[in-house]
């Protein structure tokens, strides 16, 4: 009991053995401080431009899944919709169809995606390159653009 009375003694008067081991000076919480920023830094330079490359690869993703609906399509009506029916002809028969017994009971594509922008896919008939093209402005929505602004076409996949 006395040597209890003279540890509390002592740690009141604040003498005691530990002095200085107790805690963290001000300049070892900066260094942690500063290391945790620098991490922070390098992790998103990292992931950051990882999104606008995801962003373009579902963008190709999604084209190439709107060019194998416009060939079964094709293959059904012996012709691709015409450029004032769009996108939409995948959806349901458009009142242009010339032989609507044959398009494809519940259509060729469920739902018509967006690009990853949130804007429409563009259908350009004729294509630059072949019967038609699919395409996204990338994330600027102007034509031309580098980068993740860089225009987007089913013909130059």
């Amino acid at each position: 009991m006395r040597k209890f009375l003279s540890l509390r003694h002592s740690r009141l008067r604040g003498d005691d053995e530990n002095d200085g081991e107790s805690g963290f000076t001000l300049v070892e919480l900066m260094v942690v401080i500063v290391i945790i920023g620098l991490l922070a830094t390098i992790v998103a330079i990292n992931v950051i431009p990882a999104t606008d490359t995801a962003r373009v690869e579902k963008a190709k993703a999604d084209i190439a899944t709107i060019e194998q609906a416009l060939e079964q399509y094709r293959l059904d009506n012996l012709t691709y919709p015409a450029g004032t029916d769009g996108l939409p002809a995948l959806i349901s028969p458009p009142a242009s169809l010339a032989q609507p017994q044959r398009y494809r009971r519940g259509g060729y594509i469920k739902k018509l995606p967006n690009d990853p922008w949130g804007r429409p896919y563009i259908y350009a008939v004729p294509g630059r390159k072949g019967a038609f093209d699919i395409s996204s402005l990338g994330a600027d929505g102007q034509p031309g653009g580098e980068n993740e602004n860089a225009d987007i076409y089913s013909s130059e996949l």
